[in-house]
């Protein structure tokens, strides 16, 4: 975790939850499926948005979506998805509450087919963490060769919101990427 004095990544600025989020979540590997499934949702969720929008309503989304549980969402019906377009404490896009269902549908798929989410996610990064020197904020891309891979294979799959876009916020969200700045005290930490 960063202290008060010392320098962590430009963008969670002095939100207090964004800056926890950075410390203990972003770019830490993560291996476990309920929480590949979290950050893909969120990260779906956040296209056109801000990631401070979305980590502000977190807890909100988990409550609407069943904690995130794959096999409950997968069965979400028509009346469901309804009741989802009324909560003010999510983002009410139907687009985006539909593909989370489809979403749910396709992993439990991939996790059939690879055994699990994790195994087969993270084939795009030759199962190991892809250490970036990033020295500010602005040397981030948007997207990069292999999230385009991944969005390709995602969308080939059946997913949706799984741009290039999308799927490189989901590297960094999900470890697979360290795009931490090399300043950030976070940098080391993740690295090793």
């Amino acid at each position: 975790m960063c202290a008060k004095s010392i320098t962590r990544c430009a963008w969670p600025g002095e939100d207090e939850l964004m800056q926890q989020y950075h410390d203990h979540e972003w770019g830490v590997p993560l291996h476990d499926d309920r929480k590949l499934f979290e950050f893909m949702i969120l990260d779906a969720f956040q296209a056109g948005l801000s990631w401070k929008t979305i980590l502000h309503k977190r807890e909100n989304f988990r409550k609407a979506f069943s904690n995130f549980d794959v096999k409950m969402i997968a069965k979400y019906n028509d009346a469901k998805v309804a009741a989802l377009l009324l909560d003010a404490g999510i983002i009410r896009n139907r687009l985006k509450i539909a593909a989370t269902v489809t979403n749910a549908q396709r992993f439990m798929e991939v996790q059939k087919e690879f055994g699990t989410f994790d195994k087969y996610i993270w084939q795009f990064t030759a199962g190991k963490t892809i250490t970036n020197k990033r020295k500010g904020d602005g040397d981030v891309p948007a997207k990069t060769t292999d999230s385009d891979a991944m969005s390709k294979d995602l969308l080939k799959r059946g997913f949706k919101f799984v741009g290039s876009t999308i799927c490189y916020a989901f590297m960094q969200a999900a470890g697979m990427v360290n795009d931490h700045t090399v300043t950030c005290c976070r940098y080391k930490e993740v690295k090793e």
